[in-house]
């Protein structure tokens, strides 16, 4: 269905209201927080995040860095990516690997999904935050993501609760979302109208996947090892969400830039999160209860 004038205006109106809110919610946690960091991925999501905080604190660089929790599992395209994207922005870039699980050896194929998420994820962000000390993490999950609804320590008040000196340090740091009012429609048309760079995953290419759990999992290298019944194909595809690469499904696309992303969206009621092994989907659930996501 074509976009008409007067829905696109909608569009564009609610997006200025959206923006408005993230960069108050930014301010509010450089102000307030002591040690705050900002959760990065190099997901779109945080690239837009990244582009809100370019955006409130121009024209100085934002007053916290970018962490980025490395499971070295990530798609090997999101590194470049990630580290070029941190230094034209001028920030900081801390990047957190739990080198014992590494050492160990632990993976998504020899130690389930949960197992891995939990020491290579978990885990490495509890390392960060003992090892910097911050009392704030700047997340960007959006809120149609059932993770942000179940948190409560995201208003105002618990900023100022903060700035007070009364948040009660046995609940962790404080978690802060600027793109809890965020759909990923919104997140979308926010890349399309600011001309926000992102990963070249999220566009649809020719691409090696192997058909695993009802996933298409692109086979980035030699750690996945194939079933007897199983082989290589190459299909044109895309994702919608960046996870560790043996843990994320692709979906057959033909969308090669944001305008098309978005009209594949509207015509789509899959979640994102579909791509995505269900235990991980729950093992993340468990995780966000305990505060780590």
């Amino acid at each position: 269905m074509p976009r008409t004038k007067k829905s696109t205006a909608r569009s564009s109106k609610r997006l200025v209201r959206l923006e408005s809110s993230a960069i108050r919610k930014l301010h509010d946690a450089a102000s307030a927080c002591r040690r705050p960091a900002m959760l990065f991925s190099a997901g779109k999501d945080s690239c837009v995040m990244l582009r809100l905080a370019l955006k409130a604190f121009a024209p100085s660089a934002p007053p916290f860095p970018l962490l980025s929790v490395d499971t070295t599992w990530k798609f090997p395209e999101t590194y470049p990516f990630r580290d070029r994207v941190a230094g034209v922005a001028g920030m900081e870039l801390i990047v957190q690997v739990n080198r014992e699980g590494a050492r160990q050896g632990i993976g998504p194929f020899t130690h389930g999904a949960a197992e891995h998420i939990r020491v290579m994820k978990s885990n490495a962000l509890q390392q960060a935050l003992e090892k910097y000390g911050f009392d704030a993490l700047i997340d960007g999950a959006r809120g149609d993501e059932k993770r942000v609804r179940n948190r409560a320590r995201t208003d105002l008040s618990s900023f100022q609760a903060s700035a007070r000196g009364v948040t009660d340090p046995g609940e962790g740091p404080m978690r802060v979302f600027p793109l809890a009012d965020w759909t990923e429609l919104d997140v979308w048309r926010y890349i399309a109208f600011e001309r926000v760079e992102v990963s070249e995953l999220y566009f649809a290419a020719d691409r090696p996947v192997v058909l695993r759990n009802g996933l298409l999992i692109v086979r980035a290298d030699e750690r996945m090892a194939l079933a007897n019944s199983e082989e290589i194909q190459v299909l044109r595809v895309r994702f919608r969400s960046l996870g560790c690469w043996p843990l994320t499904g692709a979906v057959e696309s033909e969308a090669q830039d944001a305008s098309a992303v978005l009209s594949e969206l509207r015509r789509e009621r899959s979640s994102e999160r579909g791509g995505r092994m269900q235990d991980l989907i729950t093992r993340e659930s468990s995780l966000t209860q305990s505060g780590y996501f």
